[in-house]
Parts: structure tokens; sequence; C-alpha cells
């Protein structure tokens, strides 16, 4: 069975070399589709033998779906230029090219687990996050809003051992960062798709999501960095529906 790797890139230098030296022995071919990098990725993709396109940004599905639709093989890995396959997940992928699946198999979820500071984080909200990341082309595209694509597919999903790794934000800072700017993507997004916000919405719903993934998924086994993760999480949802809450005071 052959497998083609699909990721998109903007200015990744950094990421790339660990992303494409973990896929080479394991996928038959690397597509890559660059939104007009200026730090040397779309030269490092080359140089791992990657099929490069340059395809002006048009978000995230646009460009996710456009990767797929170069492949050329049947089956996909839908990679992002901040992870790596780790050993197991390698080896789970090898025995998948050795021995193929049943025809009704359409896709493979995939565990992902985040490196923060230093540290693997094993429980809480951001583990485990499983994706399908593993699938035939012709029954799975992208979609979604502005924020966060997800993976529509027809048929039956089975689970792959082993680990996606994800080097996600370096520091909170570079975290909070970003987190306004997702909050007011997510919350025009919400707003045009019919959602509303209360009073209330904001703070019930940052508690009940820092309970969950501090209490009820065990952040706290993470030590300090699981309570700065459920905090960070819950600021977030807290932005989120402050967010939506404005734009209906202003419609």
């Amino acid at each position: 069975m052959k497998i083609s790797a699909c990721l998109i890139t903007h200015n990744e230098r950094d990421n790339l070399d660990r992303c494409l030296s973990s896929l080479r022995p394991v996928v038959d071919e690397i597509i890559v589709v660059d939104s007009g990098s200026t730090d040397g990725s779309q030269d490092i993709c080359r140089s791992y033998g990657a099929h490069v396109t340059e395809h002006k940004w048009e978000g995230y599905v646009a460009q996710k779906n456009l990767a797929i639709s170069l492949a050329s093989n049947k089956w996909v890995l839908s990679i992002d230029a901040d992870e790596e396959l780790s050993p197991g997940l390698s080896s789970a992928i090898e025995m998948l090219r050795e021995n193929p699946p049943e025809e009704d198999i359409s896709g493979y979820e995939i565990s992902r687990v985040v490196y923060y500071r230093g540290e693997w984080i094993w429980h809480g909200n951001w583990f485990p996050d499983r994706l399908v990341r593993v699938f035939q082309k012709d029954r799975a595209r992208f979609a979604g809003g502005s924020v966060h694509e997800r993976l529509e597919i027809d048929g039956t999903v089975k689970r792959l051992p082993g680990y996606l790794h994800h080097y996600t934000f370096v520091s909170m800072e570079e975290r909070r960062g970003r987190i306004q700017n997702y909050a007011n993507l997510w919350a025009a997004n919400a707003i045009a798709h019919g959602r509303r916000a209360w009073p209330w919405s904001a703070p019930l719903r940052a508690t009940w999501r820092f309970l969950r993934g501090y209490v009820i998924r065990r952040g706290y086994l993470d030590g300090s960095l699981g309570w700065e993760i459920a905090v960070s999480n819950a600021e977030e949802v807290y932005m989120k529906y402050q967010s939506l809450r404005r734009l209906q005071q202003r419609a």
C-alpha cells in the first residue's frame, strides 16, 4: 500500500526538518502546499524530495484540500509542519503499508500528544487529542470555519497505535498572543451560523472548561504545567464568548 503525506506550510523553517525526517522513511510521496514562505521553507521541503506547490493563502480548509487533491496515491497521511511521527506510530504505518486494510476501512485515528516547555502533556484538555490523519483521499474532505478545520470522512474509522508528536507553543505568552485573534475569528464564524451568547455564557463556560481539564481529565497530574494549561484554556473560552457577545451587541 502506498501513502502520500500532505502538509501545508508558511514560514515553517524551524519545524520542517523534524517533521519531514520522520515522514521520509514511511511514505511514498510528500506533497506540500506553501502559501508564499520567505524563510526558505520551500527549499527545505524540496531537499526531502517533496513536491511543492505555491498557492496563495485561502484558509486552512482550502489549503489542506488542495494538498490532498494533489496526492497521487489512494491513501493520504495529513500532517502539520509542527508535528512528527513517533517511532511507535512510524512502525504502525509501516505495518499498514505491508498489510493493507480491508476496503471498507476509510481511515485511521491517531492520538496526538503535545510537547510544551520541555514536557509531554499526558492529561487535561490537551490529551488525548484524537484525530483522523490517515485516510482514503476519495472518502474524506476538510471542512469547517476560519479557525479550526475538521475532517469529514465516509466509512469505518479505526485507530493506529503510537502518537503524533505536536510541538506547539514555546511559552504561554506566545499562546496568549494568538488567543484573542482566534477568539475574534471564532466569534465571527459563530454569529454567522446563528450562535448566541448570554451575559453568563463566558464565565460559566470558562469555569466548566477549567474544571473539565484540571479535575475531570486530571490535568493536575501534569503539575504546574497542568494548572497553567487549564487556566489558559479557560481564558480562551472566556474570550471567545465575550467576543461573540460584543458582536451581538453591535448587530
